[in-house]
């Protein structure tokens, strides 16, 4: 495939690595041959990085699976994750999913990424419902627009959340930040 080619979201062979783009753009000066600049991201390890290409030339197209898994449990050293067709089950190391651990409950529902057999690591939907299980008390008086207090939530992440907000609730997350994202509708 031509670097010309490359879009967001594309995935490529280059230098031993697999990468997704995540950003490209295509500069040309006077007479000179054109340049594209991509930013990427390193599907093995989670680096990103910045390579400019000539215009024309080639890496090799990455063909990336995915396949719908059911999250099942975290042991502390490897998550366990369950094809719903098959039911066959899959390990990934813990230490692969440090941030999407963060959000996932018995049960989740997530894309797993896979190369030629290899496991990449997965993708969770980009707000999660999760129940507040500890918040701090509202400080009477506190009415200051936008006023903010600690909660957890039954992940154990800890997160900033409005002054209503009570311990049982549920809230929803946006896992691209892990920012309190708004109240879930019961």
């Amino acid at each position: 495939m031509l670097v010309n080619d490359l879009r967001p979201g594309s995935t490529f062979l280059y230098d031993g690595n697999i990468f997704v783009v995540l950003e490209n753009s295509f500069s040309k000066s006077g007479r000179q041959q054109g340049k594209v600049t991509v930013k990427i991201k390193n599907l093995r390890t989670g680096a990103r990085l910045e390579l400019t290409f000539t215009g024309g030339e080639k890496v090799d197209k990455a063909m990336i699976e995915k396949k719908d898994m059911q999250y099942l449990y975290n042991d502390g050293s490897n998550c366990m994750l369950m094809d719903t067709e098959t039911y066959d089950q899959v390990e990934i190391a813990s230490s692969k999913l440090e941030w999407e651990l963060k959000f996932l409950t018995e049960g989740t529902m997530v894309k797993m990424t896979e190369y030629e057999g290899e496991i990449l690591g997965i993708t969770i939907p980009e707000k999660m419902e999760l129940e507040v299980v500890e918040a701090e008390p509202a400080v009477k008086g506190d009415t200051t627009s936008g006023a903010q207090k600690k909660a957890k939530v039954e992940t154990g992440l800890e997160i900033q959340v409005p002054l209503f907000i009570k311990e049982g609730e549920k809230v929803i997350i946006n896992t691209n930040d892990g920012k309190y994202a708004g109240r879930a509708s019961n």
